[in-house]
């Protein structure tokens, strides 16, 4: 009997870090990544734009996010990670040949540079960034995990039912 519950213990256990992890993957992303983002779109200057994509862009080529998409099973435009990446780097472009400009063609690039990252979702305006990028380029190995994980899960709490009714 102890056994068991250790082996539902254990399974239980591994349910759990697939979602943990990948909630930990997420708030990385938001602090090394999308934050400098979305404060590159929302900056009054040039050069606090070019300081946040900068961070950014480090962050990305780090970690490989230039090429690929972050779908598994099938292929859609909102998320080529290539053309995202591509459109930050075109906004650092644009931010870094206006530093020595007029005050009116920095504002109009900065409203360029925002308008490229963002976009008007339901709830007001949202930064344009591939869904799952977080996990990327892992999103295959995360997806079968999570669906063992689930089948696991499933069988555990049917093993617990089981158990505590036989």
């Amino acid at each position: 009997m102890k056994s068991k519950i250790a082996l539902f213990g254990i399974l239980l256990l591994a349910c759990c870090v697939m979602p943990v992890s990948t909630v930990v993957m997420n708030v990385e992303f938001r602090q090394d990544c999308s934050g400098y983002l979305k404060q590159a779109a929302d900056a009054n200057s040039v050069e606090i734009a070019l300081n946040r994509i900068d961070k950014a862009l480090k962050y990305i080529e780090a970690n490989g996010m230039t090429n690929g998409y972050t779908s598994v099973f099938y292929r859609t435009e909102d998320e080529n990670v290539c053309f995202w990446y591509q459109n930050i780097k075109a906004c650092k472009k644009e931010l870094a040949s206006c530093i020595n400009s007029t005050p009116l063609e920095k504002t109009n690039v900065l409203m360029k540079v925002r308008e490229s990252l963002t976009d008007q979702g339901e709830n007001g305006t949202v930064l344009t960034i591939p869904s799952g990028i977080s996990r990327y380029p892992n999103n295959a190995l995360y997806a079968t995990l999570n669906i063992i994980s689930l089948i696991v899960g499933f069988f555990c709490i049917v093993g617990i039912k089981v158990g505590i009714e036989g």
